[in-house]
C-alpha cells in the first residue's frame, strides 16, 4: 500500500494540493497432487486520487479471481474446469467537463462470471494456453446496460451466455531482474459467435536495486455490448518493495 500528500500554502512558484493513495494485492494459491493441480490466482487494487479542490476519484478498482482444477494425464495436455470472478469494490463516476460524476458501476454491478470444461495445454515452461467450453453470467443490479439486450421488450439485470473460451497466460523471468506477465481472455458467444469479448492484461516488473521496483501496467477490454470502441488503460509506478518470506 502506499500513500502521497503534497499541500501548499502561499507557494510563489505554484501548485496544487494532492493526495493519492493506492492499496493492491496479488496472489496465488496451489494445491498438487499426484495427478491433480489445483491453482487460484486472486487481485485485488483500489486506488484514488484527488487532485487541487476535487474530490477522490477512483483511478483504479479490481476484484478478480480464478481457480482452476487441472487432470494431470502425464503429457503437455490435459483437460481442466475453471471459474473467474471479476467485479469492482465500490462505486465508479464517469466526470464531465464541470466536475459532475455519474456512477456508472459499483460493487457485484456488473459482476462478470465465467465457468469453463476444456483442454489446456503448455506448449513452453513459461507459456499456459486453455481452450473449452464455457458459460458466462453478468449480473447486475442498477447497471443493466451491461446485461441488458436491447432486443427484447423486457430489460434483462441477469445474462447468460454460452460460448467457448480461450485464454492464454505467460509469466517470463527476462532475466534475474525483469518478469514479464501477460494474461489474454476471449469469449465467443454461440449466438453471436464474431462478437468476440477480448480482455488484456499485461505488466512489466523490473526491479532496480535492492528495493526499488518500476512496474509498468497496460490493460485492455473489446466489448462490443457495453461500448464499441477498445478499452485500454495504462499504469506506471515506482515504488520500495521487499520479500517477507
Amino acid at each position: 500500500m502506499t500513500c502521497t500528500q503534497v499541500s501548499y500554502s502561499n507557494w510563489a512558484q505554484g501548485g496544487q494540493n494532492a493526495l493519492a493513495y493506492t492499496a493492491a494485492l496479488d496472489g496465488r494459491t496451489e494445491h498438487c497432487a499426484e495427478k491433480t493441480s489445483w491453482a487460484t490466482t486472486y487481485k485485488f487494487a483500489y486506488r484514488q486520487t484527488s487532485l487541487g479542490d476535487q474530490g477522490l476519484r477512483r483511478t483504479d478498482d479490481k476484484i478478480d479471481l480464478q481457480s482452476i482444477f487441472t487432470y494431470n494425464c502425464g503429457t503437455s495436455i490435459n483437460p481442466y474446469v475453471s471459474a473467474t470472478l471479476k467485479t469492482p469494490f465500490a462505486e465508479g463516476l464517469n466526470h464531465d467537463n464541470e466536475g459532475h460524476g455519474t456512477v456508472v458501476s459499483a460493487f457485484f454491478d456488473p459482476a462478470f462470471l465465467t465457468q469453463a470444461a476444456g483442454l489446456g495445454y503448455q506448449p513452453l515452461e513459461v507459456v499456459k494456453t486453455r481452450i473449452g467450453a464455457a458459460q458466462r453470467e453478468i449480473i447486475t443490479s442498477r447497471f443493466r446496460g451491461y446485461s441488458d439486450d436491447p432486443a427484447t421488450t423486457k430489460i434483462e439485470d441477469v445474462k447468460v451466455e454460452g460460448g467457448v473460451e480461450w485464454v492464454t497466460e505467460v509469466a517470463w523471468n527476462i532475466d534475474d531482474n525483469a518478469l514479464l506477465t501477460s494474461k489474454s481472455e476471449l469469449f465467443s458467444p454461440i449466438k453471436k459467435i464474431d462478437h468476440v469479448v477480448i480482455r488484456g492484461d499485461n505488466t512489466l516488473a523490473v526491479k532496480v536495486g535492492k528495493y526499488l521496483t518500476v512496474n509498468l501496467n497496460v490493460q485492455l477490454i473489446n466489448e462490443q455490448p457495453v461500448t464499441p470502441r477498445t478499452q485500454v488503460k495504462q499504469s506506471l509506478a515506482v515504488g520500495l518493495s521487499d520479500a517477507l518470506l
